[in-house]
């Protein structure tokens, strides 16, 4: 009964949802601590059915990991390949990146597209951004006086500006996407990973729809 009781509210909110705008861009930020299970890789590629339900057609997923370095890298290494034998069975673009690799999971050319970041931090990703400018500075190809906000925007490896990020476990800020979210909605929930459900990401669509976006105004 609890469980009819649940569809019929998730049908309810998708039917609101659909009357006015989505967000285009989704970010869900989860920590590696919330993959100890096979389900929470499952729950993730349930995330992405979800999401293309509603209509979302850019998902970015941020799994954020510990700094000890060796440490990270086994944890890197194993969500890896359990991303890439999960995500290959959904209809989408799905791209992994690490900070030492980027992998093309899929290309199907279809409208959603799915991105995955372990460890690839905002901090990282805008450091290495301005590496490059100043490579090209040194090597005469760009100026410095010619350096501006697109310049920097066109060395960052996301360039989506997401709509929407949603964290999980609470209300703490995280380390991505540090330029791109500047403007995004925060939508923090006491939910862990494995407790999240249908129900929390149409929640977190209808708060953002609730809202009057500023964009820094």
């Amino acid at each position: 009964m609890k469980e009819i009781v649940l569809t019929l509210y998730e049908k309810r909110m998708i039917s609101q949802i659909e009357k006015e705008e989505l967000p285009k861009h989704i970010i869900l930020v989860i920590a590696e601590d919330d993959l100890q299970t096979n389900e929470a890789f499952d729950k993730l590629k349930e995330f992405v059915s979800w999401c293309s339900e509603i209509k979302i057609t850019q998902i970015t997923i941020y799994i954020s990991v510990i700094d000890a370095e060796e440490l990270s890298k086994t944890i890197c290494s194993n969500s890896t390949k359990l991303l890439i034998e999960k995500m290959s069975g959904i209809t989408a673009d799905v791209t992994i990146y690490t900070e030492s690799e980027k992998i093309e999971v899929k290309k199907d050319g279809c409208d959603l597209m799915v991105d995955i970041s372990i460890g690839f931090g905002g901090k990282y990703e805008l450091t290495n951004a301005i590496k490059q400018i100043m490579l090209k500075v040194e090597k005469g190809e760009l100026r410095p006086e010619d350096i501006d906000e697109k310049t920097i925007e066109s060395h960052l490896i996301f360039k989506s500006e997401p709509d929407l990020i949603i964290k999980t476990r609470g209300e703490r800020l995280t380390n991505f996407l540090i330029w791109q979210a500047v403007y995004s909605e925060l939508y923090f929930t006491d939910v862990n990973w494995l407790g999240f459900r249908k129900i929390d990401l149409l929640r977190a669509v209808r708060d953002y729809q609730k809202r009057q976006r500023r964009f820094g105004g």
